[in-house]
């Protein structure tokens, strides 16, 4: 029989999940203490721990952190009565697979409990094409990031530059999870006209307006049971992130026309190019959304610093594409593969994509050529030096304005012998918006 650890200080309460799970036929141990909660986990194997956040010699995120070092196949959920955004998102940060505030209904128990006992001992193999192609440092730290959240129920957000793979980041986290079997809907929140988000995103009934013939669900029952992947989240408008709040907070919608709520067991990932803090400090942005969004975060890297990336990538992508259009795959020429590596890709995988789609079209060998591959030469940038400004080279104005602002930091840097008091003073800035700036723009801690 399957076997769960149940953490409480209040017996009657241990006492009633022990039962709710026995009715669901599980096996319950309990413990009222950090400590006694320790032994069994020593003494016995468990596949659920669920604990409240206050205890007599300690807290729940104590057991929390002790479980992700100690055992670290076991999910781990936390259900108090002190439930805030603060005390969840540290949680989950801490490796918690779910946080639930009391109290708690029947129905959220045992959704919480079928997720965590679907979890895989070990994560799926990703499906063939979905996987992320590379060896660079950068990109086997995503790949270590994905197998870890996929065994978390915590809200994602994914940032990084158009064409970097944020959906395909998202498509392997569900892949590797407990809901790999339920269904994955993307959902680009800039492409939905305003006026038709709500019903969208929550269904309506029939009768609610004009034109609405009969009952239709919204993404969110679509993706029941699954992952909702939020792409472009930043595009929202103020009055729909308010309505997404709570259906994040609460697990539970009301389609428009509609006059009571369902529930809804949904895992949300979200993804933006923009800087979705920068839109909160521009008050175009809920600060309370962006902490429930971001309670973990995955930065998908610009192919330019993954160059050592791109001969392997290219030739995945030309065996993709010919395999297609059932030819051949080309070889890349020597001369091809070193102007691949040396351009600066604004477009990411993305724009290589699109590349050697239009080299397999124009070459007329068996070879692509470094001039089959009608790659623009990078624009020769002025002598380095105080003052020097990046090219433009084709980037979307917020890259050409972040390379800008790194160019000036960087110089500032150099001119105060690395004083970031003095460099923020020369900037005119404040020293803390410039610890801000340089860890967004991902600069190192002394940016030499």
């Amino acid at each position: 029989m399957r076997r769960v650890l149940v953490v409480d200080d209040e017996e009657d309460i241990r006492e009633l999940l022990a039962l709710t799970l026995a009715r669901m036929g599980l096996d319950a141990d309990c413990a009222g203490t950090v400590q006694e909660a320790r032994e069994r986990l020593a003494a016995h194997r468990y596949q659920l721990c669920m604990t409240d956040m206050r205890l007599p010699d300690g807290d729940g995120l104590t057991l929390v952190r002790y479980i992700a070092e100690n055992c670290r196949d076991l999910p781990v959920a936390v259900i108090t009565a002190f439930g805030s955004l603060e005390n969840a998102v540290t949680a989950l940060k801490a490796g918690a697979f779910d946080y639930i505030a009391k109290p708690v209904s029947l129905d959220q128990l045992r959704a919480l409990v079928k997720s965590a006992l679907r979890l895989p001992e070990a994560a799926p193999a990703a499906p063939a094409g979905d996987e992320l192609i590379g060896q660079s440092a950068a990109l086997q730290q995503v790949r270590d990031l994905i197998g870890r959240l996929a065994r978390s129920q915590a809200p994602v957000h994914i940032h990084g530059e158009s064409g970097t793979g944020k959906e395909r980041a998202a498509r392997l986290i569900h892949a590797k999870s407990a809901r790999a079997a339920q269904p994955f809907l993307a959902v680009n929140c800039g492409a939905i006209p305003e006026n038709l988000m709500e019903s969208e995103f929550f269904g309506y009934r029939k009768g609610a307006f004009t034109g609405a013939d009969s009952d239709r669900e919204g993404h969110f029952q679509a993706a029941a049971g699954g992952t909702l992947f939020l792409d472009e989240v930043g595009d929202l408008p103020l009055h729909m992130q308010v309505k997404l709040l709570r259906v994040i907070q609460e697990k539970r919608v009301r389609r428009v026309g509609a006059s009571a709520e369902e529930a809804v067991d949904v895992r949300i990932i979200s993804a933006t190019h923009r800087n979705l803090r920068d839109l909160t400090d521009a008050g175009k942005f809920r600060q309370d959304l962006y902490y429930r969004l971001n309670v973990i975060e995955l930065r998908m890297p610009a192919l330019r610093d993954c160059r050592e990336d791109i001969p392997l990538l290219a030739g995945r992508i030309l065996e993709r594409l010919a395999t297609g259009n059932g030819m051949r795959p080309p070889r890349l020429a020597a001369d091809a593969v070193q102007a691949l590596c040396n351009y600066p890709f604004p477009g990411n995988v993305r724009e290589l994509e699109n590349v050697l789609e239009r080299a397999i079209a124009l070459t007329a060998g068996t070879d692509i050529e470094a001039g089959d591959l009608g790659l623009e030469a990078p624009a020769a940038s002025p002598a380095a030096g105080a003052g020097s400004v990046p090219a433009l080279q084709g980037a979307t104005l917020q890259d050409y304005l972040d390379r800008v602002e790194r160019q000036a930091i960087h110089d500032a840097l150099a001119q105060t012998r690395y004083n970031r008091t003095a460099a923020a003073k020369l900037l005119g800035v404040t020293f803390r918006s410039l610890r801000y700036r340089m860890e967004r723009l991902g600069m190192n801690e002394d940016a030499r």
